[in-house]
């Protein structure tokens, strides 16, 4: 699935840095940190919201953020960096980028350091295993190894349920490091979030996902703490996308339906 031809999205090394020029987005009122740009944070690959396809970053999450930067009359530019400089807010303090868009649930602790968009997408967490390894649940991993990617909500729920399931959690700097890690048997299962989970055991069908765990997450655009102007923005586009039905289209591209009406 290709970007956006005429976006022209590009990827920047996670070394490097965007050059803070605070520039006005035409009569929009935003200000961004490289003229003519968007910069996107990211933390890849997180398939199918944000990964990369040949020299492109393509998913979910990059169609959405293209929809703003089309707005502003500006590109979209992806800059990959740790996921925990995302949520810690690091990356906006170092004009790395504009907002980040990352599969990445609100929580009231990210709160703390970044503010977030309205919603735009629900989500759980969900298990990951060998197809056929008769593990159902975290009471099946007794004794075994529970693996989950480094600050992401699933480690926190997976760490607040280990004493009383009697398993040993393993944490990994990435999603695809992770999911590798139960093929190859490193660990018994992961968990996750569900919609990158069922994405990859289509992908993979020796895998497969037993559990889902009703979390009520939902991801937002992390913003800079404070930039109203660009929350605002970014606001006004999803209400516009979901009511004019791209966002329903764009849904529908990446996991094959339209989203359940709530």
């Amino acid at each position: 699935m290709a970007m956006i031809p005429a976006l022209g999205l590009a990827v920047m090394a996670a070394s490097g840095c965007a050059t803070p020029v605070n520039q006005p987005a035409g009569n929009s009122g935003v200000s961004l940190v490289q003229s003519g740009k968007l910069v996107t944070c990211t933390h890849l690959s997180y398939k199918p919201f944000q990964y990369s396809e040949g020299d492109k970053t393509v998913g979910f999450d990059v169609d959405l953020v293209d929809l703003v930067a089309k707005d502003l009359g500006v590109t979209q530019q992806i800059f990959d960096t740790p996921f925990e400089t995302i949520t810690s807010g690091t990356s906006f303090s170092a004009n790395q980028c504009d907002l980040a868009a990352a599969g990445m649930t609100i929580t009231d602790e990210r709160k703390q350091a970044i503010d977030f968009s309205d919603p735009y997408f629900d989500a759980s967490q969900a298990l990951l295993v060998k197809k056929g390894s008769g593990i159902s649940d975290l009471a099946s991993l007794k004794g075994k190894k529970l693996g989950v990617q480094q600050d992401t909500t699933g480690e926190k729920y997976a760490n607040e349920n280990a004493a009383a399931n009697g398993y040993t959690v393993v944490q990994f700097e990435d999603l695809p490091l992770m999911e590798t890690a139960v093929r190859t048997g490193a660990v018994d299962a992961a968990i996750n979030d569900n919609g990158v989970l069922y994405d990859y055991a289509k992908e993979f069908p020796d895998t497969e996902v037993t559990k889902e765990f009703d979390t009520g997450e939902k991801y937002g655009i992390g913003i800079k703490k404070g930039n109203t102007a660009l929350q605002s923005k970014v606001n006004e586009v999803l209400k516009k996308a979901k009511e004019n039905g791209e966002y329903d289209k764009i849904y529908e591209k990446w996991f094959g339906k339209k989203p359940e009406s709530k």
